[in-house]
């Protein structure tokens, strides 16, 4: 009387490994890039934070002052320091205003004049292109867009 065999033969295993190696190799690129995704979806995220505290420090500006001359506005018992309407681009303005964590992201010096911007990248990431800029408004520009405060994000190279 011949013995049933039950489970798996060796080459049967074999194939089994050699196909889930294969699917592997195909899979692991895909999902290789991680931390430059999260690096991106940060920038951008702090992008959207400092539009945001912009435009809510400039309301409150128009709101509590009524002038684009006032030199602050104070926002949930934090001052503000503005110019021509919108938050300065240095750690007492726009940083501020946003909140933003300084562990996270290192900032150049910034500047608390019309036109002056401050620019965020990772913290600990040394690459180009993986930056988002700060311009702080300037009434004396020639465009809307400059009279304004302007952000923006190159997640070009995180």
């Amino acid at each position: 009387m011949k013995k049933q065999q039950s489970g798996f033969t060796l080459i049967e295993l074999i194939m089994v490994i050699v196909v889930l190696g294969i699917l592997a190799a195909f899979a692991l690129p895909r999902f290789a890039d991680f931390s430059g995704q999260a690096r991106a979806s940060s920038i951008q995220g702090l992008a959207g934070a400092l539009r945001s505290a912009s435009a809510i420090a400039h309301s409150a500006q128009l709101a509590t002052a009524n002038s684009t001359g006032s030199t602050s506005v104070t926002l949930e018992n934090q001052v503000i320091t503005m110019i021509d309407g919108y938050p300065t681009a240095n750690t007492a303005g726009i940083v501020a205003a946003a909140q933003v964590d300084p562990a996270g992201y290192a900032a150049t010096a910034g500047a608390a004049t019309a036109g002056g911007d401050i620019t965020f990248k990772p913290a600990g990431f040394t690459g180009a292109n993986c930056s988002v800029t700060y311009t702080a408004a300037d009434a004396a520009g020639t465009t809307a867009a400059e009279k304004a405060s302007q952000v923006v994000a190159d997640t070009s190279g995180c």
